[in-house]
């Protein structure tokens, strides 16, 4: 069993998280379990419930 499915995201952390790039607020991707900023074109990816908020951890957007 994977942790990184068994630990759910807290979605009231949205209110108090905003991208470290752009400052903008974020979209949360339950899907992929990432954070979306979609000004900063990045993608924060959550593991074990725990968002990384680091723009070297971030995927580009497609």
């Amino acid at each position: 069993m994977n942790d990184e499915t068994t630990v759910s995201f807290d979605r009231r952390m949205l209110e108090a998280l905003v991208c470290p790039q752009s400052h903008a607020s974020l979209d949360y991707d339950a899907e992929k379990q990432e954070l979306i900023s979609r000004a900063a074109g990045l993608a924060f990816p959550i593991r074990n419930g725990i968002p990384i908020m680091l723009v070297d951890e971030a995927r580009t957007l497609d």
